[in-house]
């Protein structure tokens, strides 16, 4: 019997925190219960079914549902210029020792993941235009991935409102944004352009190889979701998706160094972050 209290019950929580584990490798313990019920009580009514048993067989036999439900459970807090001293760090430190050796026009490719509703990726590419002076002499590729198929939809969109532009600067906003419209700035083409948007899920090696190596990662406040297990498989994954020798940047509270020995740690004038041994 389910208390008046909850919707789902002991055993039905854990079969729908277990089904997006497995999907995803982020991990909702009894203290996210409300969490996690509200969100499947969301799709429930949407569906239009008449109880979890019900919910659960849709999920195995409609594919576009149980995308709607990871959907669901991902947390998109983001706005530009977010943790800046990375993007200093980026500019300053990790890319020209990436580019030591190389010719004008070689290829540079770096990767935002999660990159929610795009806020990241399009905030390196800005930070590039504005703070490298070589970026015009390499072929720099961004790219930006999320499991949230309607986070990637919106990133594609490219438009904002005030909190989300808020750290960046007046002649930024002018130079790389339409003119407000209905309280939101849409990104130029010519930017949007320079970023490439695809899904994929970190907890699965099949679509991290299937986008190939990059020289740097950033993915960040990710890993705090995930169990110790599944940080393991995260940094697998994560030490083949990037180039021998790349970088690693990872949110200020989440540490490679507790993870795996995949990776050194580097200290520079502006950030902290790992090196693929």
């Amino acid at each position: 019997m389910i208390s008046e209290e909850h919707l789902l019950s002991k055993d039905e929580l854990s079969r729908l925190t277990e089904f997006v584990y497995r999907r995803t490798g982020m991990r909702f313990e009894k203290k996210k219960r409300y969490y996690a019920e509200r969100r499947v009580a969301e799709r429930m009514a949407a569906t239009g079914v008449r109880d979890f048993a019900e919910y659960q067989s849709l999920l195995r036999l409609d594919a576009a549902e149980a995308q709607r439900l990871i959907n669901s459970f991902t947390v998109n807090e983001t706005y530009f210029y977010r943790e800046e001293h990375q993007l200093r760090c980026l500019s300053r430190s990790l890319l020209p020792d990436v580019v030591r050796g190389r010719r004008p026009g070689d290829l540079v490719r770096i990767w935002s993941m999660p990159c929610s509703t795009g806020e990241e990726p399009y905030s390196i590419a800005l930070w590039l235009l504005e703070n490298w002076a070589m970026v015009d002499v390499y072929h720099v590729e961004i790219v930006g991935s999320d499991i949230d198929t309607d986070a990637i939809a919106a990133a594609q969109a490219g438009r904002y409102g005030p909190r989300a532009l808020s750290k960046l600067p007046a002649e930024v906003l002018d130079g790389y944004f339409e003119p407000e419209r209905d309280g939101t700035r849409e990104i130029i083409t010519d930017l949007k352009e320079s970023v490439r948007f695809v899904p994929c899920n970190l907890a699965d090696g099949a679509s991290m190889a299937a986008l190939g190596q990059f020289d740097v990662i950033f993915c960040r406040n990710l890993l705090i979701y995930f169990d110790e297990e599944s940080r393991k498989v995260a940094a697998n994954h994560l030490h083949g998706a990037l180039a021998p020798g790349g970088y690693l940047c990872l949110g200020h509270t989440e540490s490679m160094s507790r993870i795996s020995d995949q990776f050194q740690l580097c200290r520079f004038p502006d950030a902290i972050t790992y090196r693929r041994c």
